[in-house]
């Protein structure tokens, strides 16, 4: 016999929805700094009680909308990851989380663009870090961990680097181009440093 899940937990899904749409638009007006618990309530017709059911501050709902966005990107890699080892490129994984990101463009700039208060940034540079770490030492296995670290941060750095040039260039390079350089700098500063060991 299966259970219906009780309404509050849909009004609850709903109100956080809502409010992290809030978020976004208002993202789209002013900086984060400049928005309050009241901007975003107003905005979406909202009483100040129901936001602090949900989060104790803007940052918080912030990081949730990051979250999501974060978790979406790991589910793609997952997705690919063994395509990825296989081909010992990174395109296989690379080429989705660019097209997530074009159809996310507004809001993954908003992100970018905003990162000062909630380390997007540096949450997204974790994600890359964590995910190459079995994929280098599938590919080389490396002998010294130091190395694989260093590589891991440049490549960490670097990629999302490249993401953010990206939309400040209003993604004016093609995304085959994109990929294609992502993969020879990678592949190359791996080379490099792993296979001379």
């Amino acid at each position: 016999m299966t259970t219906a899940k009780p309404s509050g937990d849909r009004r609850s899904r709903r109100s956080r929805k809502l409010l992290k749409q809030g978020l976004l638009e208002l993202l789209r007006e002013k900086r984060f700094f400049q928005i309050s618990v009241r901007d975003i309530t107003e905005r979406m017709d909202m009483n100040r009680g129901t936001f602090y059911l949900h989060y104790p501050d803007t940052t918080a709902l912030m990081q949730s909308v990051e979250e999501d966005m974060l978790q979406e990107a790991q589910s793609l890699v997952d997705a690919h990851m063994k395509e990825t080892v296989e081909s010992a490129s990174l395109r296989p994984v690379f080429e989705p989380l660019l097209d997530y990101v074009v159809a996310h463009h507004e809001d993954c700039k908003l992100l970018f663009d905003n990162d000062s208060g909630s380390g997007f940034l540096e949450r997204l540079q974790k994600l890359v870090y964590q995910n190459g770490v079995d994929l280098l030492r599938v590919r080389y296995a490396p002998r010294d961990e130091n190395q694989l670290t260093y590589l891991l941060n440049f490549i960490a750095f670097g990629l999302v680097g490249l993401m953010k040039e990206w939309f400040n260039q209003g993604m004016a390079l093609p995304k085959e181009d994109l990929i294609a350089a992502a993969d020879r700098m990678v592949s190359g500063a791996a080379d490099k440093l792993l296979k001379i060991q």
